[in-house]
């Protein structure tokens, strides 16, 4: 990646896009998730240093930027592909624009790379978890658990608008069990609990 195409680029784009606090945070928390994927890939790959940072600002990159054009463009027939063709015009790298076409089942692009199945992954779990942490009394993701999202998972009513089947499914494709995977975004939330806004709230 050329260095016009960063983190902070990416960030000030869906800033840009995106009126809702909520659906920004989102971007965020998602980016979270899938940069510590990338980390764990670059490791596994045997990356270090410059090279190491590029490719994981990759996957910092493509959570910033699979939802930023759902604001302004939320119809089926418009997200993500307003977004992406924005991107393709301004020179955003390939394994982003397909990793952010490729999250969204409708598109009928298949999820090939690591980036586009750990952006899958952690694209509804993301949004889960920060559901699991509102809900606590202290309304902080440090009190959330593993055996609790598990538990609220199984419950139809919490959340319903995220697809269960989607956390499994990602999990599936990143070949490790659905607990791991939960601990896994869990642990890089927890880490920007402030940012997100789920640091919790001082009891009163």
């Amino acid at each position: 990646m050329t260095n016009a195409f960063t983190r902070e680029h990416a960030r000030d784009l869906l800033e840009e896009w995106t009126a809702s606090p909520s659906l920004v945070k989102h971007g965020l928390s998602v980016s979270f998730s899938t940069e510590a994927y990338g980390v764990r890939e670059a490791a596994r790959l045997g990356l270090t240093g410059p090279e190491a940072e590029a490719f994981v600002e990759t996957y910092a990159c493509a959570g910033l930027l699979h939802d930023f054009d759902y604001d302004r463009h939320p119809s089926l027939t418009e997200h993500p592909f307003v977004g992406v063709a924005y991107l393709r015009e301004h020179g955003w790298p390939e394994p982003i624009l397909h990793a952010i076409l490729a999250h969204a089942d409708y598109s009928g692009t298949p999820r090939e790379s690591h980036l586009d199945k750990a952006l899958f992954a952690c694209d509804e779990l993301s949004g889960f978890l920060t559901a699991c942490a509102l809900v606590k009394p202290s309304k902080s993701i440090h009190d959330v658990e593993v055996a609790g999202v598990r538990k609220k998972m199984k419950d139809k009513a919490f959340a319903r608008a995220v697809l269960r089947e989607d956390i499994t499914a990602g999990a599936e494709l990143l070949a490790i069990p659905v607990e791991e995977h939960i601990g896994n975004c869990l642990a890089a939330m927890q880490a920007h609990a402030e940012e997100l806004g789920l640091a919790g709230t001082p009891s009163t």
